[in-house]
Order: C-alpha cells, then structure tokens, then sequence
C-alpha cells in the first residue's frame, strides 16, 4: 500500500516583492516595447500587464463579437532580492506554474520572442530572420527551393526551417503559420510534405521525435482560400497529399479536424 513513502514537499510559491508604481511602468514600458519590436509577438497580438503585482503576458484572440478572448502566455513574479529580478512561468495546468527562467523584463520578453521550442509559440528562428531582413530594408528574405523539398537562403545556402519557408516563400501571414499551437506546444516538428504546383497550397507534417525514430503527429494544410491564407488541421487517415485533404476539407465545407 506504499506505507512509509515519503512523498516530495510541494515546493511553496515565491514571495512577491512589492514594486512602486514607477517601477511597475518601468518593467511594463520595457515588456511592452520588446513585443513591438518582435516581428512574431506583434503578429501573434501580445501584450503586457500589470495585475496583483504580478506582469502577464497574454494574447488576444479576435472574436466575431469584437471582444477578444485573452490567453495568458506567461507571467513574471518580482522576486525579493537587492536588485528587481522577475521569474518568468507558463501554467501547465490550472493554477499550476513551471519556471522557464529569471532574470530582467528585458532578458524575459526577449526569451519569448526568440522561443523555438513552442513553450510559447515556437516561431524564434522565423522572428530572427524577419528582423534580419527589416535590417536590410526588405519585407521578406530570398529563399531557393532545392530537389525533394529542401529549402535554403539564397545569400547563405543555410536551410531553412518550415515557418521561414512559409513566410518568406509563400508569404503565409505570421498568425496563421502559428495556428497549429498545440502541436507546437508539444514540440512537434514542421515538415513539408507536398506544394502544390501554383505555390497556393503547402502541406505540412508535425512530426514528434524520440531516440531511434520519427513518429507521425498530425498534418497541417496551408491554403489559400477565399483569397486569403488559412490553415486547416487535416485528420490522419485523409493527410496522405494535398488533392486527398482537399477532398476531405471540402465535403467538411472546410471544417478542420
């Protein structure tokens, strides 16, 4: 029955160290204009705020009413200490936080926006390239296609990864590359399966990895439709080339999976 364990103590939650109302605007002007100048949490529409001493990141959702509903990305606690160190945290369930990192408003709007591994959205290598190309006065960066659907930056002949793909590419807007958020979420990586031949329709595999093999997790069609990018999460057994998930999108009247 397992008497006698001794289970691990619940480590208690960190003290708030209670700021001025001066260096509450200091830390949400810093948060505020590190999202402006991220290409991706502009997109994404973040924001930052300032509630019960604590500052949280969030993103608004649009909504046909116009009221748009609120995610809450991240938040960061004002740790008690000498100097102001705030430690950022994403809820894995209700009211159960993790810790990413410490560190100052700066340092943690910056952990965000360059986030590649999808604890936050998973676009840090897309928001990187994009900067770059604003650097050179270009809207988006050349990139070669190469046999079996490898991609590469003209200038460097580095691949590139799916999402760079997408926008500079394809130009696939910024909030509709990131829609498959659970699967990035749960790390999953985007691979291009199949364009079709007019550049209008990109098929994308999620796929999670583990020590000896790939295994399959879903399949993402990006499509232009009713002249506009969208994309559509497609079911398994219909994901196997872009004609198949067409098909299937269509008697659906193109209600994703």
């Amino acid at each position: 029955m397992g008497w006698g364990r001794r289970w691990p103590e619940k480590q208690p939650r960190p003290a708030v160290q209670e700021l001025s109302e001066e260096q509450k605007t200091k830390i949400l002007t810093v948060l505020n204009e590190g999202i402006e100048d991220s290409p991706v949490l502009t997109a994404l529409k973040m924001r930052a705020r300032c509630l019960r001493g604590r500052f949280y990141v969030e993103r608004l959702w649009p909504t046909p009413e116009g009221t748009p509903e609120v995610e809450v990305v991240g938040r960061m606690t004002p740790l008690i200490g000498p100097k102001v160190s705030l430690l950022l945290e994403v809820e894995n369930q209700k009211s159960n936080w993790r810790e990413i990192a410490k560190g100052t408003a700066g340092k943690l709007i910056k952990t965000i926006a360059e986030d590649t591994k999808g604890t936050f959205h998973g676009l840090g290598i897309l928001d990187k390239s994009i900067r770059e190309a604003r650097q050179r006065g270009l809207d988006r960066l050349e990139i070669v296609r190469k046999e079996n659907l490898h991609f590469v930056h003209a200038e460097t002949g580095n691949a590139c990864t799916v999402q760079e793909v997408l926008f500079h590419a394809f130009n696939v807007p910024i909030d509709v590359i990131a829609e498959p958020r659970e699967w990035y979420a749960y790390q999953r990586k985007p691979e291009i399966a199949e364009v079709s031949e007019d550049g209008t329709k990109v098929l994308v595999h999620f796929v999670a990895y583990n020590m000896s093999y790939g295994e399959f997790s879903g399949t993402c069609l990006y499509a232009i439709v009713g002249g506009r990018w969208q994309a559509f999460t497609i079911k398994p057994s219909q994901s196997g080339s872009i004609e198949e998930a067409l098909a299937w999108l269509k008697k659906r009247k193109w209600q994703a999976w």
